[in-house]
């Protein structure tokens, strides 16, 4: 691994990184602000009957407790977007990018070989990617503090919060990875893995939503990453082993891959 590729890939995202931090501390603190004003409505309407309790909640997570408002706020969208920045569009375009503007051959005439390649910009993304979770949970945690809730959350558990849901990005970027190397332009890439996140997503929103439909959630990655269950005081380790799984796979397929492939002239 290149130390000095690293550094760099980390400054040439230096400006987006900074930009979605702060996007992602103000987003993590809105959070308990939105639990602590809407989660007695939530049960109120619950307990009234009219509306299904599957329906007021989305994926793993609801209003109804503050460590399920936290799995809320990591499943939304918007936060799947600011991760996704770099675990998608970053990790996609990195090499095919490279080689769609011919400049991966510059590079790769360096004295740096493939494998090194791979792994400095494989490294400098999993960085981007872990201080933008930390930066959305870090939020969550003073939005807590701010309005008293703490109490409510096994923060001794936050470590391994932070590292499922760390292994469940590095998934994506791995993925993301795996198709930039494989892929001679950022298109083909960008959108396998999309469709790779899309699909998971999918399997767990409509499991959450749809009772007969509940089995799909266990082919979902999002659903093995519940901060709700681990703040709670009841951690499913092999969720764990799940993740960081399906983060290897594509590691192995890229080492295997990448190194023997021939680079054709650009188009």
């Amino acid at each position: 691994m290149s130390g000095r590729l690293l550094l760099q890939t980390l400054r040439w995202q230096r400006v987006r990184l900074a930009i979605v931090v702060l996007a992602g501390i103000g987003w993590g603190l809105l959070i308990p602000v939105f639990y602590n004003a809407f989660s007695d409505v939530m049960r109120d309407l619950a307990n009234s009957g009219a509306f299904p309790r599957e329906l007021m909640s989305f994926g793993s997570g609801s209003l109804f407790t503050l460590p399920g408002a936290i799995t809320l706020g990591l499943q939304h969208p918007l936060a799947i977007g600011m991760l996704g920045i770099f675990a998608v569009g970053a990790s996609a375009t990195a090499v095919a990018g490279e080689r769609a503007r011919g400049t991966l051959e510059v590079l790769l005439a360096r004295p740096i070989s493939r494998l090194a390649l791979y792994l400095s910009i494989l490294a400098a993304l999993l960085v981007a990617v872990l201080i933008v979770f930390a930066a959305i949970i870090g939020g969550m945690i003073g939005g807590s503090a701010i309005q008293g809730l703490t109490a409510e959350l096994d923060l001794a558990q936050l470590p391994l919060v932070i590292l499922n849901g760390f292994g469940l990005w590095a998934a994506f970027t791995t993925f993301g990875l795996a198709a930039s190397v494989t892929f001679d332009r950022p298109g083909p890439a960008i959108g396998v893995s999309l469709a790779y996140l899309a699909v998971n997503y999918f399997l767990e929103i409509l499991g959450s939503l749809w009772i007969d439909a509940a089995w799909a959630q266990d082919y979902s990655l999002f659903h093995h990453f519940n901060p709700g269950a681990i703040l709670s005081g009841e951690p499913v380790l092999v969720d764990l082993v799940i993740v960081f799984g399906a983060a290897i796979v594509p590691v192995v397929y890229a080492l295997v891959v990448f190194p023997r492939r021939d680079l054709a002239a650009p188009a």
